[in-house]
């Protein structure tokens, strides 16, 4: 068991904890999903930096001209690629190019459950330790901001909301964490609702 002394002694604790695997599709048991369908493995980088003392949780927003999901709050990651050693590798090499986030600056603190998109990607979710202040260079053809939100914002389930809007011709339900200006949703939001159920229990 991490010290108590540890600000992360928490998120540390909620690793070890068991869930399920999630999905784009979790609120909408009507869907029904194709079998044999083909997921592509990617990576996704939770950083979690001090600021002041507090634990705060590095996100990026997407490009506006992007062909997949333009303008919303995403973590630094993507696909995994074929010299990547495994998704890990994936979301620390993605982080780096998108965010300028140097990969010895990390210390990985483990995975959580791995979340189907809407467009098939397996994405296994990777919490790091950023333990130094970094340069922040927005990689200009994806990323159109950089910003944080606390940890405890985003780890605390009563401030998850469910929202809904139409989506080819049928509705759709999905998890919202807003904070301030940022509207975060999706697959984003539902990361972070995994990891805040698995806080609550720890």
């Amino acid at each position: 068991m991490p010290p108590a002394s540890d600000p992360l002694a928490h998120i540390k604790a909620a690793l070890s904890a068991d869930s399920a695997a999630s999905s784009d599709f979790d609120l909408n048991p009507d869907v029904v999903l194709p079998k044999g369908r083909t997921l592509r493995p990617a990576g996704v980088l939770v950083p979690i930096e001090m600021r002041q003392d507090t634990p705060h949780v590095i996100l990026t927003k997407r490009a506006s001209h992007l062909k997949h999901h333009p303008g919303q709050i995403a973590f630094p990651g993507g696909k995994q690629d074929e010299g990547d050693a495994d998704v890990v590798a994936a979301a620390l090499r993605e982080a780096h190019e998108e965010i300028g986030l140097p990969t010895a600056h990390v210390d990985v603190l483990g995975t959580l459950p791995t979340h189907e998109t809407v467009t098939s990607f397996l994405v296994t979710p990777v919490l790091g330790h950023v333990r130094d202040r970094f340069d922040v260079i927005p990689e200009p053809g994806e990323v159109e901001e950089v910003f944080s939100v606390p940890l405890a914002h985003v780890t605390d389930p009563n401030r998850f909301l469910i929202q809904s809007r139409r989506w080819q011709g049928q509705r759709r339900y999905y998890y919202t964490v807003p904070f301030g200006p940022y509207y975060i949703w999706g697959a984003t939001a539902r990361i972070l609702r995994g990891l805040a159920e698995r806080v609550s229990v720890s």
